[in-house]
């Protein structure tokens, strides 16, 4: 049986890949900050999938909470094959309404610890000649709109360009992004979510799904909804300065309240 390593692995996306993974028989390392809420996660997976799920608690955005996750990845002894790289949040408010050290705690999680675990994994990885990791970004990457988008974005390059240079290793790579998914990254950021359209909502399950075909079909970016896809294409053809515009008012109506 193969292990893989979810971290937020508790709610939303992260949560979906692991009762999915589960499902599939991997044994998973489940990675957030709530010992209390990571043994029932723990608890139930094992019961209703006979699987082994090892519990590690750590904040990433701390240097200990990064090093313990990935002293987990370099361990030889008890390999993990599958990293994904789910832990995230949102901050409310536009630039310089978000305290510094706000703007900086998001940049630590989102691109400092993603670079950190993914080397680690990869290593170890490279070694046994096959691997896999998923890095959760966000279609917001591909729109200019704040140090979010812009973290996100950092995600999908640094994947992308890691893939290229592991190819031929027997580890890929993929940057998945999602739109908008009915989880408590909202909530958490005090986000109201009310004037979102129905359409744009996607299933966590779903997603998760389409992901992992993705990344066994060895793509290394991952869009995994025709609406997205649709959408992310009229991005491509639409020229810088109205795009910002364009994302400005699109943030101030779906964005944050």
């Amino acid at each position: 049986m193969t292990t893989a390593l979810i971290t937020g692995s508790t709610a939303g996306i992260g949560a979906a890949f692991a009762r999915r993974l589960a499902a599939d028989g991997h044994n998973l390392v489940l990675v957030a900050r709530d010992t209390e809420r990571l043994g029932e996660q723990a608890t139930e997976l094992h019961d209703r999938h006979g699987i082994e799920a090892e519990v590690l608690t750590a904040d990433l955005a701390t240097d200990d909470g990064i090093e313990a996750v990935a002293k987990r990845l370099s361990d030889r002894k008890n390999p993990v094959d599958l990293l994904v790289n789910n832990a995230g949040f949102g901050n409310r408010g536009r630039y310089l309404e978000v305290s510094m050290a706000d703007e900086l705690t998001m940049l630590k999680v989102h691109c400092e610890a993603v670079l950190r675990l993914t080397s680690a994994a990869t290593e170890a990885m490279r070694e046994r000649g096959r691997g896999g990791v998923v890095n959760v970004a966000s279609v917001g990457a591909f729109l200019p709109r704040g140090t979010y988008g812009a973290s996100k974005a950092w995600v999908v390059q640094f994947t992308q360009g890691a893939a290229g240079d592991l190819a031929g290793s027997g580890v890929r790579l993929m940057a998945l992004c999602p739109g908008f998914v009915r989880t408590e990254f909202h909530e958490r950021a005090g986000m109201s979510t009310d004037n979102i359209p129905n359409w744009m909502w996607l299933d966590a399950d779903k997603l998760v799904a389409a992901a992992l075909t993705d990344l066994a079909r060895g793509k290394t970016l991952s869009i995994p909804d025709p609406r997205y896809k649709a959408l992310l294409g009229l991005v491509k053809v639409t020229p810088q300065a109205l795009l910002g515009g364009v994302a400005s008012r699109t943030g101030r109506k779906y964005g944050p309240q």
